[in-house]
């Protein structure tokens, strides 16, 4: 009997808690042709960097869940190689995450890493851009890519993402909307 009365306490505590755990575990994402939202972040250098400062460029601005680990470290790896294509595509690189300014300094030094990762430590920019993951106690940022276009609008946004080969879908998509 009291099996069953702690069975039936389990499953009442799962159902009045669990939606207030994940309340909110991600917003919308902006789609193709919405305007991005805007933002002003620290950089690792501590300089804000801002969305609009970036106007007549193309930004691929993309959200990762947590410096030093090894998927995040393998995606920033990928972005930096080639940065010299994102370059010739007048294309700028700016990573995101809920890290600190301090976090980021140290991830780009050990890693050797050139282009700006923005902390986001309250997690507001990456609400915005429906990034954010909620699970109560823990928030990170998902792992999405918003390609901007020079005008400020959403081209197009990676809600799933391949660490590996995310780097190559990127700069196939740049390659194909500059073609038009």
């Amino acid at each position: 009997m009291l099996r069953i009365v702690l069975l039936v306490f389990v499953v009442v505590a799962i159902i009045f808690l669990a939606p207030r755990l994940f309340s909110g575990a991600r917003a919308a994402a902006p789609g193709p042709g919405s305007s991005a939202p805007e933002f002003s972040l620290p950089s690792q250098e501590g300089a804000s960097v801002s969305l609009k400062d970036y106007r007549g460029s193309w930004v691929v601005l993309y959200f990762y869940p947590k410096d030093q680990t090894p998927g995040c470290t393998r995606e920033a790896h990928n972005f930096q190689v080639d940065q010299s294509k994102y370059a010739a595509h007048h294309a700028v690189v700016l990573g995101v995450s809920l890290d600190s300014v301090d976090s980021h300094k140290k991830f780009c030094t050990k890693e050797g890493l050139n282009f700006k990762l923005l902390a986001d430590t309250d997690g507001k920019v990456s609400k915005a851009y429906g990034s954010l993951t909620n699970f109560g106690v823990v928030k990170f940022a998902a792992r999405h890519t918003f390609l901007i276009d020079p005008s400020g609008k959403v081209a197009k946004a990676y809600t799933s993402v391949d660490p590996a080969r995310h780097n190559e879908e990127v700069l196939a998509a740049l390659d194909q909307m500059q073609r038009r």
